[in-house]
């Protein structure tokens, strides 16, 4: 089980700044450090982490891709938790942490290259399309029993279904590109600054997508206790059950915009490589 060791304390947006640091010793490498927003560290066996390997360089230059074997002597792992509760993210700390040589993927100095190809998969994932047209059905089935003005459905109220068509609208758009970007990658083409467009629009799509569900979830989307998540724990649900857990990914998911690199950050990328500014 693998997490991802990129961002650090100072840099997250700026990531190539990062200064967690990696000197040949022999055969190995001895790394110190911290990463932090590390998903799922609790979890992993190991880590792959970019480390800075020389300082005399452009910062994008001097930095080195390794695997890290989790178990490793000078390994700290500290929880965050996050608004909703749950246990998904983690500080790392590496304090003469020795890796072997043997370790390092690739070029020495060549892992921000690494990195991007990385990155550029991952952005075009988080869009989610997939996920947000199931999200789209549960809405629409939920606005289909809870009541909306006078005696009718949420449903049958016109603003409410104008405003899921506006964000199913933006959804077909975002696939498009999605469908675009993979017949590119079919034909052999590498992932390019499409994927920055996949990860604004799909993470702000969500986002959307997850205020619409709690506004039509209504009252029901306003108890929430992080204990109700251990079925252990035998507390009765207040809401229906398509309500559950509508909650929790709404504050789960208000950093969908931050990671996987800002949405904000992204702009940029689109602004440099696309609209040649």
């Amino acid at each position: 089980f693998w997490c991802q060791g990129y961002s650090e304390p100072g840099s997250g947006s700026d990531l190539a700044s990062l200064k967690t640091r990696a000197v040949l010793d022999g055969d190995e490498y001895v790394v110190n450090g911290q990463k932090t927003w590390t998903s799922h560290a609790q979890h992993a066996d190991w880590i792959f982490a970019l480390v800075r390997t020389n300082t005399e360089v452009k910062k994008q230059q001097g930095i080195s891709f390794f695997l890290i074997d989790l178990n490793t002597p000078g390994i700290e792992r500290r929880p965050i938790i996050s608004m909703d509760g749950g246990h998904y993210l983690n500080e790392v700390f590496f304090t003469d942490v020795r890796v072997p040589a043997s370790n390092r993927i690739g070029e020495e100095n060549k892992g921000w290259t690494y990195a991007k190809f990385l990155l550029g998969n991952e952005r075009s994932g988080i869009a989610g399309v997939g996920k947000s047209k199931k999200k789209i059905e549960k809405i629409i089935a939920a606005a289909q029993q809870e009541r909306g003005i006078g005696e009718g459905k949420l449903w049958d109220d016109p603003e409410f279904r104008g405003k899921v068509s506006a964000v199913s609208s933006k959804l077909s758009a975002l696939e498009n590109t999605n469908l675009r970007m993979l017949a590119a990658e079919a034909a052999g083409k590498t992932v390019g600054p499409e994927a920055s467009i996949l990860k604004i629009n799909g993470t702000e799509i969500e986002q959307s997508l997850n205020e619409l569900f709690m506004e039509a979830l209504g009252n029901f989307a306003a108890p929430y206790e992080p204990e109700g998540l251990n079925i252990d724990a035998n507390l009765d649900p207040v809401e229906p059950e398509y309500g559950r857990g509508v909650m929790t990914e709404h504050l789960l998911r208000r950093a969908a915009t931050i990671y996987g690199g800002t949405n904000e950050v992204q702009r940029d990328i689109i602004a440099k490589h696309v609209l040649g500014l």
